[in-house]
C-alpha cells in the first residue's frame, strides 16, 4: 500500500506533468489545425447558452480556486485567516461552483451524447473528456461530506504541502497523502489524470487567447450595393 501511495502521488504527478507540457507543446507545433473547441452550437443552439455558461464559469471558478488554494503558502495568508476559515470558503464556493459545472456538465454531456446531430460529428476524444469532467466535479463535490467532519483545515493543509511539494520538486511529497480520506485520493488521482488527457482533448482550447485581436487592424465593412 505504501508502494502504490507513492507512485500515485509521488511519481504519478511528475509523469502528468510532462505528458501535459510535452503533449500540449507538440500538439500545438504539429497540430494547429486541430486546436479548437469543436463547438456544436450551430447544430443544436437549444439550452446550449445556459449549459455552457453554467459549466464554463463553474469550471473556471473552481480551477482558479484549486490553483490558488493548493498553491497558496500558508504564511501568505496566515494574518489574514486561518486555515478552517480557509476551508469553510472553500467549501462555500466551491461547492456553489461545483454545483454549477454538474448542472452545465451534466446538460452538455446528455446533449453530446443523445442528440443525432451532435453525436455524429463528435469524436471518441469529446465525448470522453466532458464525462471525465462530470465525475470530477462529482468526486469534488463528495469531498464536502468528509471535510464537514473537520473543519480545523487540517486536511486541506495536508492537501496544499502535498501539492506545494510537488511543483517544488521536494521528496517525501507523497507522505502527505497517507491516511488522506479516499474520496479525496480519488478526486486527486483524476484530476491528474485529466492533466494526462489534456494536449490529446478539446481542452488544450482553454490555452488559447486571442491577444492579436486587440492589436489588429481596422477591418472596413461596406454594405451591399
Amino acid at each position: 500500500m505504501s508502494y502504490l501511495n507513492t507512485l500515485i502521488f509521488g511519481i504519478y504527478p511528475y509523469i502528468a506533468l510532462v505528458v501535459l507540457v510535452v503533449g500540449t507543446w507538440a500538439r500545438y507545433d504539429h497540430g494547429q489545425f486541430t486546436w479548437k473547441a469543436h463547438s456544436s452550437q450551430m447544430l443544436r443552439k437549444k439550452n446550449m447558452v445556459m449549459a455552457s455558461v453554467l459549466f464554463h464559469v463553474g469550471i473556471l471558478v473552481i480551477f482558479f480556486g484549486h490553483l490558488v488554494g493548493l498553491l497558496t503558502p500558508h504564511f501568505m495568508y496566515e494574518p489574514f485567516m486561518s486555515a478552517g476559515t480557509k476551508q469553510v470558503m472553500a467549501i462555500v464556493v466551491g461547492g456553489i461552483a461545483g454545483v454549477m459545472t454538474l448542472i452545465g456538465g451534466t446538460m452538455l454531456a446528455v446533449r453530446r451524447l443523445t442528440d443525432p446531430r451532435i453525436k455524429a460529428s463528435s469524436t471518441f476524444a469529446d465525448n470522453m473528456i466532458i464525462v471525465v469532467l462530470v465525475v470530477q466535479v462529482v468526486l469534488g463535490l463528495l469531498t464536502i461530506l468528509p471535510t464537514l467532519g473537520h473543519l480545523d483545515g487540517g486536511t486541506m493543509m495536508q492537501l496544499a504541502s502535498w501539492a506545494q511539494s510537488i511543483f517544488t520538486f521536494q521528496g517525501g511529497a507523497a507522505e502527505y497523502m497517507v491516511g488522506v480520506h479516499w474520496i479525496y485520493k480519488l478526486h486527486m488521482f483524476l484530476g491528474l489524470t485529466i492533466f494526462v488527457l489534456f494536449p490529446f482533448t478539446r481542452l488544450v482550447h482553454m490555452l488559447s487567447v486571442p491577444l492579436e485581436y486587440f492589436g489588429r487592424k481596422y477591418q472596413v465593412v461596406r454594405k451591399r450595393a
